[in-house]
């Protein structure tokens, strides 16, 4: 009985990272094409859990298996958004995950102005300012910035004692595989409306900073992890800067409310010729279809959309047919001048990849073993998906709850995926498999 308990907790420590639950939050969604009021906030709570071997921090220096980080102590000098205060309310925006190495801030693009056309809504958009203005405590100045309105986002620091050996360089082929847990949701909470498909535009983005070995102690040198680490970093005192591109979760993909394609269809039609001179097709001449159960793209804004950039919220091959302004996303990953990419067709890790089984079982995200790792999340909804339209915001509520594990196969996959066990069920944090 002894043997069997320490090798179910064997089994536990190695497989659940952490757990993000019950992100609540009461809203009147603030429509992107017109935008008639901002998500008001009553109820925001985020509880994160973890098992042995893995810590998690809001400061650096209390580390614990359980956390609520919203009510957690934070270093001085963050730049935590909860929403609460002048910066109270959600706000559509939308991004393809860039983020800025000067300011170690994801890069997002809120709506600048808007004009009803033929078959949709001419688009302007600016850059979120999160990059210039840094949080001040009395006349000390810090080096972090403010992050912008209408979105969550908070730093967490995961220590992750994996192994002994410590790698420096910024290399994922060094770092151990993560997945989503495969009961992680996005729904409408309490006294929300699920019609409404406010639930179905929500996007969770994971920003790695940097990281340090995982024996450091120094709070300053933690919390204060940026993209661009040290120069020459040596192992026992290294602040290896990551700044790569988030990873972003889309939950729902496939699904589409009625009311959402109701309005799709009715606001949408055929455009063709180039970005400049363009005309809309007649009323009776319908966009690309969107169906619930199948998922739709999301093109993405990557760049602010001046005056002169022409263009339409419905553009794309999957929506009104006009291309002139959008490019895949691989195109875009892989180019030498992204400055130039309106709006991409983002590859989001979905509910669709969440939900494969065995080895079909993608991968989240990489943390490096024996580490400390800077971690920046934010929560927001994308204003370029197809199921953000103007009566979204009826939807109130948003709860939101995910988790994280090293397990790519579960027990009960055993007979299911041919792997043939009949052996004792194993104890695993990714229970809901």
């Amino acid at each position: 009985m002894k043997r069997n308990s320490k090798k179910n907790k064997k089994i536990r420590n190695l497989v659940l990272v952490c757990t993000l639950t019950a992100i609540l939050l009461t809203v009147s969604t603030y429509a992107w094409f017109i935008g008639m009021k901002t998500v008001k906030v009553n109820e925001f709570e985020v509880k994160i859990a973890t098992t042995e071997g893995l810590f998690l921090s809001m400061n650096g220096v209390d580390w614990s298996y359980n956390l609520d980080a919203k009510n957690a102590a934070a270093y001085t000098g963050n730049a935590n958004q909860w929403l609460t205060g002048s910066k109270e309310g959600l706000i559509p925006v939308s991004t393809v995950g860039d983020l800025d190495k000067t300011s170690s801030r994801m890069k997002l693009y809120e709506k600048g102005s808007l004009t009803t056309t033929k078959g949709g809504y001419r688009l302007l958009a600016s850059r979120v300012n999160n990059y210039t203005n840094k949080v001040k405590i009395s006349e000390q100045e810090y080096n972090e910035f403010v992050e912008g309105d209408g979105y969550v986002a908070f730093d967490l620091f995961v220590k992750n004692l994996s192994g002994d050996e410590y790698y420096v360089e910024n290399n994922v082929d060094n770092e151990e595989a993560i997945y989503l847990t495969y009961d992680s949701t996005v729904t409408v909470g309490q006294g929300g409306s699920a019609e409404s498909g406010i639930q179905n535009s929500v996007r969770v983005a994971f920003t790695q900073i940097g990281r340090v070995i995982a024996t450091t102690t120094d709070q300053a040198k933690i919390t204060g992890i940026n993209c661009t680490g040290d120069e020459n970093p040596r192992e026992d005192t290294a602040v290896t800067g990551i700044c790569r591109n988030a990873t972003i979760w889309e939950p729902n993909d496939t699904k589409h409310v009625a009311n959402a394609i109701n309005w799709y269809k009715k606001s949408c039609l055929k455009r063709t010729g180039t970005a400049s001179t363009f005309t809309y097709a007649d009323s009776d001449n319908a966009c690309g279809t969107v169906v619930d159960g199948t998922a739709s793209p999301t093109y993405a804004i990557a760049n602010p959309l001046e005056v002169g950039s022409f263009v339409d919220v419905y553009d794309g091959t999957n929506f009104n047919g006009f291309d002139g302004n959008t490019q895949a996303y691989a195109t875009y990953a892989s180019s030498d001048s992204k400055e130039t990419a309106k709006l991409v067709d983002y590859d989001y890790f979905t509910d669709t990849e969440k939900s494969a089984r065995g080895n079909a079982r993608n991968k989240f995200m990489t943390l490096a073993p024996n580490s400390i790792t800077k971690l920046r999340v934010y929560i927001y909804l994308e204003g370029q998906d197809i199921d953000n339209y103007d009566f979204a915001q009826l939807g109130k509520t948003i709860k939101v709850n995910f988790g994280f594990t090293k397990e790519r196969f579960t027990d009960d996959q055993g007979n299911a995926d041919g792997f043939d066990y009949n052996g004792p069920a194993l104890v695993t944090g990714d229970d809901n498999a």
